[in-house]
């Protein structure tokens, strides 16, 4: 036969011994469908220092591990040893050689990183590769063996298909639904034909077993690059597997007609799932690393807020009741609440472009579709195969320097008060342009000490090579990437570049990074730091007063008797400056070009700073401001009640009215007295009702109990007494009130509203903030309407 060259998407990876030694297994996506790349000839790799060399050598000879060679390299480590590197044939023999050689203090380098992510780092191959090898036939599927890869920048559809299942509270399934724009399908258990009536996406099977043998199947024959679902991996496919075992069936969904490998996270709940040839994504998690963020992950709460659907269940609160009765007298429903499920999570991925970011993050660092987080990963992919060209190993975990401290972002002190005419100035992506201005760099670092006089100073007796670094380069490519993507729109890439770049101070500044020296992190925020007092200072030589700043932001209280134009122009021109005097004192004081770039963001024409409760200070990353732009007028929360989970709906209801009266001159007293009337009423009740979300089992609460907990708590108990299955035991969320006799779940609630506690700790609270800037206060407007009543 001859040789096959095409190129896809590298789906997953996975190395194994074999008797001809290490196989390195890719699952591509190619435009005609899947194929499986096996690489042969790859050795497993790690470095020791030279002057260990012997040492090693006799330690691995005499425990019968058998090495393939041990060569010494032109590579040295950080702290200038040479090194060798030690070669195996066998997966087993390498873990074997590092284990025993750290037992005997031989210190290894490099040596958890798995053979099949050096094959695709050191190639620079992050998410499409080209390749070529030698078809057989002797298998179920296209496969090619003594396969070459390297780096495509082509483009690859992948196909994504949303699967949810339905169970009882037992676990014993009773349908499996998936859905994308090519397949509508719900399995159903114990159906017959006449509940299908009407239902042509609907199939029947016989019981559990058919059911799990149809969903194989479908598989196989639909095939499907990527799986997604809500907690897909941790309750879908988990219990799917726990089925398959129950009843002894291979849960054979592997593109190469094998089951699954499940792997645990250590110290967590959470699983991990390898499945050779697909990939499953679950939406919760993909979210959070586009950095969404909502009060609740729940499929209801999510598809509510970002689609405007809800799910196909008349009682979401009892909804397994519902499913239940549905399964049993109307399959019908049960398979339509199945499919829209699995239809508000394609429709989510579609409306965030959730499959477009995951792809671009791989593209952008090599990390695998389902990765979550990974930041340290994604850095290590990027840099490390650049360092090995420049003669250097990475250092490991611990090997940075211990006796720094490097601080988090300035925050300035507040001046708190009721202002007109806020400008905003914020630096375009601070700690990223620092990097790029200054050079800093983990191989920079090792270079600039070598050659201090030269190079780049940092804090804390740091210096950086002017020549010799990498991570500004890499900063420098995905700068002008996102400046391409915001020009075409492209909201996925603009935002999955935005992410990488600012994660790379948080990975430096990470002990679980092996290139963490607080000299780097600290040459980061203390130049942060510099930048905004330095730029305060400019600022208020000119005349104008800086009432705030935090991180890479300068609050600016420009005075009271400025029209709209006339701020956002004055806003313009003290952006101009300030880049400008940036520009010439780096230039000066350092010889580089500065990366810098402040942007006038906001013009506050009201703002407030509120003062740390019961005193005088003013608060940090707490303020609220009024903005008008483009004919609409709203009001911009920051850390107050209205955008934090632990208020009532009331509470954050009365503090957005309340803002909005006073930013508008507006009168107070007549709607502050309404609101606390109609709550000792009860006319507010359904506002009142805290929504908690608990984190802990509900036994690992111990010291310092919060009221959600004891809610929860005494529910529970009730609900045992009554013989109910108890809600509140392992996770999840609590809705509760606050009663004369404590905290009460909603649900149970048997005693009376304190309307006192709600006024004195919801509505006085929220208040008292901003009254006395209006030299009003909420005690004096309130006793002012009872005295009506004396």
């Amino acid at each position: 036969m001859h040789p096959t060259q095409s190129f896809g998407f590298v789906l997953t990876k996975k190395a194994y011994d074999t008797s001809r030694g290490i196989i390195i297994s890719l699952w591509l996506k190619t435009a005609e469908g899947p194929i499986n790349c096996l690489v042969d000839g790859q050795k497993a790799l790690f470095f020791i220092e030279q002057h260990a060399q012997e040492k090693s050598e006799r330690i691995l000879s005499e425990h019968g591990i058998v090495l393939d060679k041990i060569e010494p390299l032109t590579l040295s480590t950080f702290g200038g040893e040479q090194v060798c590197g030690l070669y195996f044939n066998s997966l087993k023999d390498f873990y074997q050689a590092r284990d025993t050689l750290k037992q005997h203090r031989v210190k290894c380098y490099e040596d958890d990183i798995r053979i099949e992510e050096r094959f695709t780092m050191e190639r620079f191959i992050t998410d499409v590769a080209a390749f070529v090898g030698n078809p057989t036939s002797n298998n179920n599927y296209p496969q090619l063996l003594q396969c070459k890869l390297k780096k495509e920048t082509k483009d690859i559809q992948l196909d994504m298909v949303s699967v949810d299942i339905e169970c009882s509270p037992k676990g014993e399934l009773y349908s499996i639904g998936l859905y994308s724009d090519k397949h509508q399908k719900v399995f159903m258990v114990g159906a017959s034909n006449e509940d299908v009536v009407g239902c042509e996406y609907m199939e029947t099977v016989a019981n559990e077993q058919a059911l799990l043998y149809a969903f194989i199947a479908w598989t196989t024959v639909n095939d499907p690059d990527i799986y997604i679902g809500w907690n897909v991996i941790n309750f879908d496919f988990s219990l799917l597997q726990k089925r398959c075992d129950f009843h002894n069936i291979a849960f054979t969904i592997g593109r190469d007609g094998k089951e699954p490998y499940w792997r645990n996270q250590r110290n967590s709940d959470q699983k991990f799932l390898d499945i050779a040839g697909r990939v499953v994504i679950d939406g919760i998690d993909l979210l959070k690393t586009a950095t969404y963020n909502f009060p609740s992950f729940s499929l209801e709460n999510v598809a509510s807020t970002l689609l405007g659907k809800h799910k196909k269940v008349d009682d979401v609160e009892n909804r397994l009741n519902e499913i239940i009765h549905n399964f049993h007298h109307d399959k019908v429903a049960l398979a339509q609440y199945n499919l829209e499920d699995c239809k508000l999570v394609w429709e989510i991925f579609e409306h965030t472009q959730l499959l477009s970011f995951a792809k671009l993050r791989s593209k952008l660092t090599g990390l695998s579709l389902d990765r979550v987080g990974g930041s340290v990963a994604a850095f290590t992919n990027l840099y490390l195969p650049k360092l090995h060209r420049a003669g250097y190993i990475a250092p490991n975990l611990g090997d940075g320097r211990s006796d720094l401290v490097s601080p988090g972002g300035y925050v300035m002190d507040s001046i708190p008060g009721l202002y007109a005419n806020v400008l905003v100035l914020d630096f375009k992506s601070l700690y990223p342009s620092i990097i790029r201005t200054f050079f800093i760099d983990p191989m920079g670092l090792v270079e600039g000490l070598k050659a201090p006089a030269t190079a780049v100073p940092g804090f804390d007796e740091a210096y950086f090579s002017r020549d010799e670094h990498f991570l500004p380069a890499i900063i420098d490519e995905l700068w002008a990437e996102r400046d391409i993507a915001k020009r075409q729109k492209n909201s996925a890439l603009s935002q999955a570049i935005k992410i990488i770049m600012n994660s790379f101070y948080g990975v430096l500044g990470s002990t679980g990074c092996r290139f963490f020296d607080p000299r780097l992190s600290g040459s980061i925020t203390k130049r942060g730091h510099q930048i905004l007092k330095t730029t305060k200072l400019w600022i208020e030589k000119i005349g104008y007063s800086v009432i705030y700043g935090d991180t890479d932001s300068i609050f600016v209280h420009i005075g009271n008797e400025h029209e709209p134009n006339d701020a956002r122009k004055l806003g313009k021109e003290l952006e101009a400056l300030i880049n400008d005097k940036w520009h010439q004192l780096i230039s000066e004081d350092y010889e580089v070009t500065s990366k810098l770039e402040i942007e006038f963001e906001t013009h506050f024409t009201k703002f407030f700073m509120p003062t740390i409760r019961g005193l005088d200070v003013g608060t940090k990353k707490r303020y609220a401001g009024f903005v008008e732009k483009d004919g609409e007028r709203n009001i911009v929360f920051k850390g107050l009640e209205t955008v934090r989970t632990d208020w009532t709906p009331l509470a954050k209801e009365f503090q957005q009215t309340l803002y909005w009266k006073v930013f508008n001159d507006e009168p107070v007293i007549d709607f502050v007295q309404d609101t606390v009337q109609k709550t000792r009423a009860g006319k507010m009740d359904e506002k009142l009702v805290y929504r908690k979300r608990i984190r802990r089992k509900l036994g690992d609460y111990q010291k310092n109990v919060p009221p959600h907990i004891r809610a929860a708590r005494a529910a529970d108990d009730i609900h045992k007494a009554a013989g109910k299955k108890q809600k509140y035991q392992n996770k999840g969320y609590i809705e509760y009130v606050i009663t004369t006799a404590g905290p009460q779940a909603i649900e149970v609630q048997n005693a009376p509203l304190d309307y006192d506690l709600y006024i004195e700790r919801q509505l006085k609270s929220v208040a008292d903030a901003i009254l006395p800037f209006i030299q009003l206060s909420f005690d004096d407007i309130v006793d002012d309407q009872l005295n009506l009543f004396l």
